[in-house]
């Protein structure tokens, strides 16, 4: 699959001093765009300059205590019953020195199930950022993915990093389709619960994450951009990651979109490194 790699940066300084960046690459399920729009996934208030490719940005969580090292993954926590915040999250659901894996793009028939086999195997639990039509074509990776305890994020139906320049009905029918779509594939019940949305390319509007969290779904950003999806190779992946990981703990991986190859390679690497740097492992916060 052929991949966009275009996106840019939005400056726009409000009265109160808000910054905020967004991306816009045109997407769709067949060529999605991966990490594209803003650096960490902040919303588009204003038009600005042409697009740049994307890594990170927003304000910065707050500093992290140590917490304790190698922890495998977060407790399973209840499903949210009702509405949720509607603020972009860049935290994880435990404190201390703990990191969040992100997967997006998928699933795929290919990919997924080799990013399944390696999160397996390092005990690690990890949320699954899925395209509707790509949950539509491969319940089987839906419901592996939540038999295996991970959790599911809607990212749309066509992955329109511009859908921020689109009318309310357009958000409304990429968020709410998509939705119905991955939990048709999951099988429902609170496992397949969809906990999260992310706006391709962080192609977020304050309706679109209102309408999110309305319906249960906490509007999900990212800290470290790896940009695997460029395919740089796996040092250079390696690279990105320890230089914006002080950002905040929220980490950008593809399963999706193309030929993961390196995504995979790096993922495992990333994994070795954080457990040996001490980190735990949690889900975003919802």
């Amino acid at each position: 699959m052929t991949r966009l790699t275009a996106r840019r940066r939005h400056l726009v300084i409000a009265a109160g001093g808000v910054i905020a960046i967004a991306g816009v690459i045109s997407g769709t399920v067949a060529v999605a765009t991966e990490g594209s729009g803003n650096s960490r996934g902040e919303e588009t208030i204003a038009q600005g300059p042409t697009p740049t490719p994307d890594s990170k940005g927003g304000t910065p969580p707050p500093p992290t205590t140590p917490g304790a090292p190698n922890t495998p993954s977060t407790p399973a926590t209840a499903a949210p019953t009702g509405p949720v915040s509607p603020e972009i999250v860049h935290e994880a659901e435990t404190g201390g020195k703990t990191v969040a894996l992100t997967i997006d793009d998928g699933p795929d028939p290919k990919w997924t199930p080799k990013v399944l086999e390696l999160l397996k195997k390092s005990g690690i639990k990890a949320t699954f950022c899925m395209i509707g039509p790509q949950a539509r074509a491969r319940p089987d990776l839906v419901k592996q993915v939540v038999a295996d305890g991970h959790r599911l994020c809607d990212h749309s139906v066509d992955h329109n990093t511009a859908m921020d320049k689109r009318s309310e009905d357009y958000q409304k029918q990429q968020i709410l389709d998509a939705k119905k779509m991955i939990e048709d594939a999951s099988g429902g019940g609170p496992a397949g619960t969809i906990r999260y949305y992310r706006a391709p390319g962080g192609a977020f509007t304050p309706y679109s994450r209102r309408l999110a969290a309305d319906n249960g779904m906490r509007p999900l950003g990212w800290d470290v951009d790896t940009r695997d999806w460029q395919r740089p190779g796996v040092d250079r992946i390696m690279e990105n990651i320890k230089r914006e990981l002080p950002n905040g703990p929220i980490i950008l991986f593809h399963d999706g979109g193309g030929d993961r190859s390196q995504s995979v390679e790096a993922l495992g690497r990333c994994i070795d490194w954080l457990k040996g740097e001490g980190y735990g492992f949690a889900f975003p916060k919802v």
